[in-house]
């Protein structure tokens, strides 16, 4: 078997993972005031500055499906004989029904593309661990049954401190925005079973919200040493450090800071803090 993974910048990957031969990223394009970036010459904290002055929400875009249709006609003539293709929950982006048809384009190569229900660091989880397994001589049905096994443990809640950030970019209602925002609310997020972002539980004050969250962590991760647990933030890091204690306090010995990459935060807007597990390699 020669795999190939794909996915997009949605996905926070690892750096030693980004040298995989195998490994191919589509861009997401992003905007701010006009005015597109290159996310491969920007840091996460650079884009944040720009959040904080934008003048208007940034803007995404789907990844080009002309670059992906190249993309597996030069891994066709490669040899690859399977291709794995993870990207940004359909609930999210149009972009996995605009290239579902394409499985079923290349004759000598195996082209799956499942449907994911979360993003960020438990996405890029995801693409690591069949990078591994491949490398280690597992077949695509192995590849692909711990795909489904990650996919179906995976578990994220979110603190984020201003709606309309969701709502603006169309991933949560005006009404929910609107509501928050008078009423002083801050629920508790999460992405349902088909990968939207939904109002998980409504929650008054800063402070409760996180103390469900922990809550959350241990219902959620009964066995510790079975699952990676991701703090994730945008600019919250206090907040980051609260979870990320307490997890280490509750017997977690695979618990990770991370940041929010730009394509994710221009959604969440700043001061977003996260946990996600997900089903160890």
């Amino acid at each position: 078997m020669k795999l190939a993974i794909i996915t997009d910048t949605s996905a926070d990957i690892a750096e030693k993972y980004k040298k995989y031969e195998n490994l191919f990223v589509l861009n997401i394009p992003i905007s701010i005031d006009g005015v597109d970036y290159d996310m491969s010459k920007i840091s996460p904290e650079e884009w944040f500055d720009l959040m904080e002055t934008a003048q208007d929400v940034p803007k995404t875009s789907q990844p080009s499906v002309a670059e992906l249709e190249l993309l597996l006609q030069k891994l066709e003539k490669e040899g690859y004989t399977h291709v794995l293709g993870l990207f940004l929950p359909a609930a999210i982006s149009g972009f996995y029904q605009n290239v579902f048809y394409l499985q079923n384009e290349f004759d000598k190569m195996v082209v799956n593309f499942p449907e994911t229900f979360i993003t960020s660091s438990p996405l890029g989880y995801m693409v690591e661990t069949a990078l591994d397994l491949a490398e280690s001589g597992a077949d695509f049905d192995e590849v692909f049954t711990k795909f489904e096994e990650q996919r179906e443990g995976d578990r994220a809640y979110m603190l984020v401190d201003d709606l309309h950030w969701l709502a603006k970019g169309g991933r949560l209602s005006n009404g929910a925005a609107v509501l928050g925002t008078l009423l002083n609310i801050k629920p508790v997020l999460t992405f349902s079973t088909d990968g939207k972002v939904e109002v998980f539980e409504k929650v008054r004050t800063v402070k409760k919200t996180m103390s469900r969250m922990k809550e959350l962590l241990l219902q959620e991760a009964q066995d510790r040493s079975a699952y990676k647990v991701y703090i994730i933030q945008t600019r919250a890091e206090e907040r980051a450090q609260e979870l990320y204690d307490y997890a280490i306090e509750q017997g977690f010995d695979d618990v990770e800071m991370a940041t929010f990459g730009p394509v994710i935060a221009t959604h969440l807007g700043l001061n977003t803090v996260a946990y996600a597990i997900s089903p160890k390699k």
